[in-house]
């Protein structure tokens, strides 16, 4: 393996800074409640409207403004989204078996019942992030969704767009509060007429503040992934376009500074090429202020001797965006372990991914693909499991668990089933 192009050693992504901020916007809405988040829109946001919960007059005035364009490719998003999820909904399924003569066990699957969107501002209005959050656990059949977006400094509300495509996901209630504070009012509730009540789980991107948020309150609520920066890996040999190889990468750059965009190939003419190809886009691109530094710091070309080591070294980065553009995909489809959503072949580009081709776009980053996938409808299902045990079983079940229990010394174990036993027999 050779560097053609290796990143500089970067920072932690979240500081002590960041942490003690957000452990004291956590603790201020958990105690102050609505005070402490009026308090903190008014300092991050310049927002304090006499209510943050949307009416639906307001909802209305907003999205009347979106052009019917962007409602159509915004309905089209949210259409392929919803129906991906429909499909996986589909495999997980209510069982029960006879495992021993007396013995039912089986599963069920109950939805959460009330979960909590945040829908990211910052440098782009993301319309696709409502259908991933929002779409796909009223796909999963939870009852109630919260949405929380900031709103656009200086006009006191929410993106047109994107409030169309909350709405239009399925939205129950939606607050104008952005940052930590949404995140603390989600979970712990606010008062109010009517009040917020707090949900059961957190889901969506956002910004150092929203991640450190959501890892300050995993354990009050559950927690879809601690998403970073976004990621895209691309594997490519001698066949794979340069022009379309270094546009996937500068794609992904163009999200943030510090994004990650890596590229892995057999071929050194290729890695040469793209590199000059890197160069000439960046000229004409509008965001190459923000994929320029990205790719400058964070972009890497690895050089590998054959498809087995791209293979090997592509497991190691364990990236959240995975393209395969290789004269055999499906080698590579069979092989791979670590991603976390796959790309293969020249048209899968992840841009289709991001704003709606189906497949969720809140995927592990960090190299959290090693352990675990993406947001998907079961994230939004408890998988819960139960059991039955006739009179005749307890003769079957009960002596061996007997013999386990006395030998730990948990007596109240051992009499828990010697009872039953006693009743099996007739003693």
């Amino acid at each position: 393996m050779e560097y053609f192009k290796q990143a500089a050693p970067q920072p932690p992504s979240v500081n002590q800074e960041i942490r003690d901020t957000v452990s004291r916007i956590l603790s201020d809405v958990e105690r102050e409640g609505l005070v402490a988040v009026r308090r903190y829109s008014e300092q991050f946001d310049g927002h304090s409207p006499p209510s943050f919960r949307m009416s639906q007059e307001e909802i209305a005035r907003v999205t009347s403004e979106v052009e019917d364009s962007v409602a159509r490719a915004i309905d089209f998003s949210l259409e392929q989204v919803k129906g991906f999820a429909a499909l996986q909904r589909r495999t997980l399924v209510d069982f029960e078996a006879e495992t021993l003569p007396g013995v039912t066990i089986g599963q069920k699957q109950i939805p959460v019942n009330a979960v909590g969107a945040y829908i990211p501002g910052g440098r782009y209005p993301i319309t696709a992030a409502p259908a991933m959050t929002i779409g796909v656990p009223k796909a999963a059949g939870v009852p109630r969704v919260v949405a929380c977006a900031p709103v656009q400094r200086g006009t006191g509300r929410i993106n047109p767009s994107q409030l169309y495509g909350i709405v239009q996901s399925g939205a129950d209630e939606i607050y104008t509060i952005g940052g930590a504070q949404a995140m603390a009012a989600m979970a712990f509730g606010l008062e109010g007429s009517p009040p917020l009540e707090a949900v059961d789980m957190l889901v969506g991107a956002g910004n150092a503040y929203v991640a450190e948020a959501k890892r300050q309150l995993f354990g009050v609520v559950g927690i879809d992934l601690l998403a970073g920066p976004t990621e895209i890996c691309i594997l490519a040999d001698d066949s794979a376009d340069p022009e379309l190889v270094a546009a996937d990468l500068l794609a992904q750059a163009e999200h943030g500074v510090n994004s990650q965009s890596v590229l892995i190939t057999t071929s050194r003419p290729l890695a040469e090429a793209v590199t000059r190809e890197i160069e000439r886009q960046l000229a004409g691109l509008p965001t190459a202020d923000a994929a320029g530094a990205s790719w400058r710091d964070y972009g890497e070309i690895i050089l590998v001797e054959s498809d087995e080591e791209m293979a090997r070294v592509s497991d190691r980065v364990a990236s959240e965006h995975l393209e395969v553009q290789t004269r055999d995909p499906d080698w590579f489809l069979a092989r791979l372990t670590n991603y976390g959503s796959l790309f293969l072949g020249r048209n899968a580009a992840v841009a289709y991914a991001d704003k709606g081709i189906g497949t969720n776009h809140v995927l592990p980053t960090s190299r959290a693909a090693r352990y675990t996938g993406g947001l998907w409808v079961g994230k939004f299902i408890k998988t819960v499991t139960w059991q039955r045990v006739a009179d005749a079983a307890n003769a079957t079940v009960a002596p061996p668990f007997i013999t386990m229990a006395d030998t730990e010394g948990m007596v109240g174990h051992a009499d828990s089933m010697r009872l039953r036993l006693r009743g099996a027999s007739g003693d």
